[in-house]
């Protein structure tokens, strides 16, 4: 089909996605600077989920948001909607300038995300939603991939669980879920709230396929969200139905700023121009120790 994105899969990443996660932190950097400030921690972590999903994974095209054939995301994690906006600039779905409007009146870039802007698929923010309003995604057309992304502070709300059921039940092969394992939430560690561990035994008594891999290797996730393609009906489960595949992404909260990376007060921020100088100082510096 037209439009799948740069790396179908089965293809190893693209050369440039550690560029584009590289700009896709910096960009996440300038949305916190600006008068509203936006959730840091949780949206670096999910960098390379992100990006790894646009740019080497999903079937889309940026010039037809609303093809009929395009793969689907709902970021359920709707906090989360400065790192998705980044990556859909860089994507190509509007332009990268418009980042500079977040959260400023008249502007269409939300606190979370909202169907006005191009590749939002459902508005979210109320957590533990998203998965129940994929399965409706995957259960409506099974001809193509449909991905959620999960907070695991979200995790705790009953509905994903209930939801979780209906994706075996449903034998939604075409569905993967991808779980934001940052083990932070607002008011600190998940484990100290409700635990979730053993979290991939909880999916598999659900009776999901697990993957886990760390989040930010782009390589291990490319691997994981593209073998995650083929591993429903070879591993069927009762009464012959597919199972629905999850991939447990290990990350760190505030990943790429040492002064928040696994840390709590690093959840929502609104930098000063001081910080945010600083900030991409250590992002640039970091970036230039990556490149070949």
């Amino acid at each position: 089909m037209a439009g799948r994105a740069p790396g179908a899969p089965g293809d190893p990443p693209a050369a440039d996605l550690p560029a584009v996660a590289h700009r896709v932190r910096e960009h996440i950097v300038g949305m916190c600077a600006g008068p509203e400030g936006g959730h840091l921690g949780g949206s670096m972590s999910l960098v390379e989920i992100l990006t790894v999903l646009y740019f080497a994974v999903m079937r889309i095209d940026p010039r037809r948001p609303a093809a009929p054939d395009r793969d689907i995301l709902v970021l359920s994690k709707g906090h989360g909607a400065i790192c998705l906006y980044a990556v859909l600039a860089e994507r190509g779905f509007f332009p990268v300038a418009e980042l500079a409007g977040y959260a400023r009146p008249g502007g269409r870039l939300m606190g979370h995300p909202v169907r006005a802007v191009p590749g939002v698929e459902m508005p979210t923010g109320s957590l533990g939603h998203g998965l129940a309003l994929t399965n409706g995604f995957a259960l409506a057309r099974r001809d193509r991939r449909c991905f959620t992304v999960l907070g695991d502070g979200e995790l705790q709300e009953g509905s994903v669980w209930e939801a979780a059921m209906a994706s075996a039940a449903l034998g939604l092969g075409n569905l993967t879920a991808v779980v934001d394992r940052n083990a932070l939430q607002i008011t600190g560690p998940t484990e100290d709230a409700i635990g979730l561990e053993p979290l991939a035994d909880r999916w598999r008594a659900f009776g999901w396929t697990v993957r886990e891999v760390d989040g930010h290797d782009l390589g291990a996730l490319h691997r994981a969200l593209t073998q995650a393609e083929t591993d429903g009906a070879p591993e069927a489960g009762r009464a012959g139905r597919e199972r629905p595949v999850v991939v447990i992404a290990r990350t760190v909260k505030g990943r790429g700023l040492p002064s928040v990376e696994g840390k709590v007060r690093g959840h929502y921020a609104r930098l000063s121009e001081r910080q945010a100088e600083r900030s991409l100082a250590v992002l640039r510096a970091r970036r230039r120790r990556a490149a070949p």
